[in-house]
């Protein structure tokens, strides 16, 4: 018997710990150790949680070294915990949040199998999309979690590419802002038009005030199925695409191409699938995309098959430590 693969594959199916992390992160313990050991009844008290019952949680991460244990019931930090933190310069805490709605989507996975369509729309009755214009509260928690995501976006996409050339962006289906706020902050001489629907906009005032940028950029309300500001130098989608079918995509693309000029140039950024079984976190990520929206991610030569039908031309690949950025031209 193969005992080897038998443990690996109990260790890569393992429900246990992404569930607790979460949990555990939804509390903020790790806010509490950043000055040293504590107590679990200390974290407990602190976080209205049951004493036992977290004690256990923090014991089954400390085993994986996520925190550590170094006396009985006292719990400390560790590396893999520190982006925990909500303090952390490239916090996670967001990202590890525990929304039920996901879960029971993901618990209809096979669904998806059978059919292609997304899980969640079959739990819960409704679209993603719908489902948090409806829950402010959820959309709020997938707000902080987008906000931790672009962190990382920004620190690891920025270096990879010329903005300094754009003197005016439009960051299409840009969410409240988080990215297009950081993008002009790093350029001080660009101008930028946020794009999206009226109730993810809602936030974005407040997201561009605080980030100092506010004067530089204009919010418009809007879907990127309908006219877009027309005339810029980049028009960029970021992580967009992939939420949708193909004809959506390209009905999206040609609404780029008509508000851009010659000389323009449409910038995606995307998780891009590679060949073979090698690993990349885009294969995960759309499996991730096919349980919440039924939308996929793709490899570079199906992205340059859409553009080739919005009229649109492929020019560069670009991968970067987390999203490829993808440059295109009009054909």
């Amino acid at each position: 018997m193969d005992l080897a693969s038998v443990m690996r594959l109990a260790e890569l199916t393992d429900l246990i710990v992404p569930m607790t992390v979460r949990a555990v992160s939804d509390l903020g313990v790790a806010d509490l150790l950043v000055d040293g050991p504590r107590p679990v009844a200390e974290l407990a008290a602190e976080v209205g949680a049951h004493e036992r019952s977290l004690c256990r949680a923090l014991r089954a991460l400390a085993a994986k070294g996520i925190f550590t244990e170094p006396e009985p019931e006292v719990f400390a930090l560790t590396p893999l915990a520190q982006p925990l933190r909500s303090d952390h310069p490239m916090s996670m805490r967001a990202v590890y949040t525990l929304l039920a709605s996901d879960v029971q989507a993901w618990a209809m996975l096979p669904h998806s199998l059978r059919t292609g369509e997304a899980a969640f729309d079959h739990a819960h009755g409704t679209d993603y999309w719908s489902h948090l214009a409806a829950n402010p509260d959820e959309s709020r928690r997938v707000d902080r979690w987008m906000h931790a995501i672009t962190r990382l976006h920004l620190r690891t996409v920025l270096p990879c590419h010329p903005w300094g050339e754009l003197s005016h962006v439009v960051d299409v289906g840009g969410g409240d802002g988080g990215f297009l706020a950081g993008l002009l902050g790093r350029y001080p001489a660009m101008r930028g038009t946020l794009l999206d629907l009226p109730h993810v906009v809602a936030a974005a005032d407040r997201v561009l005030t605080e980030a100092g940028v506010r004067d530089r950029c204009e919010i418009v309300p809007g879907s990127f199925f309908d006219a877009l500001p027309a005339g810029a130098d980049a028009y960029l989608l970021k992580t967009v695409l992939p939420g949708f079918g193909d004809d959506q995509v390209v009905a999206v693309l040609r609404r780029v191409r008509e508000a851009m000029r010659p000389d323009s140039r449409l910038l995606l950024l995307e998780a891009v699938l590679p060949p073979g079984d090698t690993f990349d976190v885009a294969k995960l990520y759309d499996v991730h995309t096919l349980v919440l929206t039924g939308g996929t991610h793709r490899t570079a030569e199906e992205t340059a098959a859409l553009l080739d039908r919005a009229g649109l031309r492929l020019d560069t690949v670009r991968p970067t430590a987390t999203l490829t950025i993808l440059t295109a031209t009009p054909a």
